[in-house]
């Protein structure tokens, strides 16, 4: 889950919604800056499908004594959120081998200090499928599955920016994992070289400098809003699944 907490009430953006938005971002992302098309189409499937892990632990949203909200992809259980890490991207190797890998290196990436027992055989694994599935790919260059990899990062970051902003947000407000730009994007600038920068224009639109796309577009991200005072009163579970589903226009040029 990725939320953001108002006064009287907490926006709640599902992990595979979020996803979603990563697809249709990757969906319009320039081949060229790939040095090729092959397999781009499974690529962008990855970017669809990268959150698919999260669907079963978003249905039922848990509560965070400590926080005083909801666990979100930040602080989530390490023991569950592996487990269903693991489930997710066995489903996606079912369905497509290389969007698995990509997806793979993906989850791998996010840990970097090698502590946890858990975490550990979780990475054992993880290694051992991506060496499987590289075997399977011999036609594609390791620049190219490198390409493919940093273009799900920025599409993953990029939709990450949407959900953790407020529509609209001067710069200087943002969520400050993106205020300087999105990192392993410089590969993509054919300008400067320098990492690629993402602002509001307004509360729909979204300028990216310069941009990595076919052509503007526009998407559609699906959220809920769940009341602090219902939460009181029935439970985060409960509120959640009882709220409205709506949905947040994005422009992004």
């Amino acid at each position: 889950m990725i939320i953001r907490t108002r006064k009287d009430e907490i926006v709640c953006i599902a992990q595979h919604d979020h996803g979603y938005l990563s697809g249709e971002i990757a969906s319009k992302f320039r081949t060229e800056l790939l040095g090729t098309c092959d397999k781009y189409e499974d690529a962008v499937y990855a970017a669809y499908e990268h959150d698919c892990s999260w669907i079963g632990l978003d249905d039922t949203p848990i509560w965070n004594d400590a926080q005083q909200e909801p666990y979100t992809f930040m602080d989530y259980p390490m023991s569950l959120k592996l487990v269903f890490y693991r489930k997710g991207l066995d489903d996606i190797e079912k369905a497509n081998p290389y969007a698995s890998l990509l997806c793979s290196k993906h989850f791998a990436s996010f840990f970097h200090v090698e502590e946890q027992q858990d975490v550990i055989e979780f990475l054992r694994h993880e290694r051992q499928r991506q060496q499987r599935i590289r075997e399977q790919v011999v036609d594609l260059s390791d620049s190219t599955i490198a390409n493919h990899f940093r273009m799900l990062q920025f599409c993953d970051d990029l939709s990450l920016y949407v959900c953790l902003n407020e529509p609209g947000v001067q710069k200087a407000e943002e969520f400050p994992w993106y205020q300087d730009g999105f990192e392993r994007t410089e590969l993509f600038n054919m300008e400067s070289g320098e990492q690629l920068q993402a602002e509001w224009l307004d509360d729909r639109t979204i300028r990216v400098t310069p941009t990595p796309f076919t052509e503007p577009f526009t998407a559609v991200l699906s959220y809920k809003v769940v009341a602090k005072e219902q939460i009181n009163k029935t439970g985060i579970a409960s509120a959640y699944k009882e709220a409205e589903r709506r949905e947040q226009v994005i422009h992004i040029t």
